[in-house]
């Protein structure tokens, strides 16, 4: 079934320069290896579409249960030369949270 991220997990968000920060952190331990196998790079490239201009990087973070994602080239510019509204990408991780990931309904389950 498909649910949205925000059912298993919150984030966080910020900025250096032109590249944006977003962690994604599982509420559950458990719902941890689901972000592994859902939350890829590439997915959160694809998700974000134009809007980022670089690549992606995701770094995993099991001690948390947390992955953290580099985003180039995802703020317009940056801070002070970007026209977007969230020039610091501080509404990022929140918009990810809405991607939708494919889960088996005994995953959930505890």
């Amino acid at each position: 079934m498909k649910i949205p991220l925000s059912k298993i997990a919150h984030g966080r968000s910020g900025d250096k320069g032109d590249m944006s920060n977003i962690g994604i952190i599982a509420y559950d331990e458990r719902h941890y290896p689901i972000l592994v196998r859902e939350v890829t790079a590439g997915r959160v490239k694809q998700y974000y579409g134009e809007m980022f201009d670089g690549k992606v990087e995701r770094y995993e973070l099991p001690n948390l249960g947390a992955l953290n994602f580099l985003c180039y080239g995802a703020l317009g510019g940056g801070g002070t030369l970007s026209l977007r509204i969230d020039a610091q990408g501080k509404t990022l991780a929140a918009g990810l949270l809405g991607m939708e990931i494919d889960v088996d309904e005994s995953e959930l389950s505890s």
